[in-house]
């Protein structure tokens, strides 16, 4: 039974890697491309300053490659230590609104909580192998 729920769970970390590399390589896309809008469109963005298009930019390279990290957990479940270095980069920028939020500094807490803090928490979870994989 428990390698029954050990693949249930793998298949399901894949999943949630799978959708989450999509959403952050666009994500990056999008701030490497269009990155005046992406500030002006992201709740709380234009609350820190005026628009910069380097730092748009190296953070947009950032988001990519956490999501394709996420994308090799997805497509090769082998590759989950990839998962793992992206999720880093989403679990701290996740952990800085969280800082943020309980110092209340942050005007946009609930956003942030769905768009920033549940997607790292889903990010770290879908990166970790499961039980049955640790050694595949």
């Amino acid at each position: 039974m428990p390698s029954l729920v050990w693949a249930l769970e793998a298949r399901m970390k894949r999943w949630i890697a799978g959708i989450l590399a999509l959403f952050n390589v666009a994500n990056g896309l999008v701030m490497l491309s269009a990155g005046s809008l992406w500030w002006s469109l992201v709740p709380g963005a234009a609350d820190t300053g005026p628009f910069n298009p380097h730092l748009a930019q190296d953070v947009g390279i950032a988001f990519i490659a956490a999501g394709l990290g996420l994308a090799a957990r997805a497509l090769w479940p082998a590759w989950w230590p990839a998962a793992v270095a992206g999720a880093a980069f989403l679990a701290g920028h996740g952990l800085l609104h969280l800082v943020m939020i309980a110092g209340g500094h942050d005007r946009h807490a609930a956003s942030d909580l769905v768009a920033v803090v549940l997607p790292a928490a889903l990010a770290l979870y879908s990166a970790l192998p499961t039980q049955g994989e640790r050694h595949a």
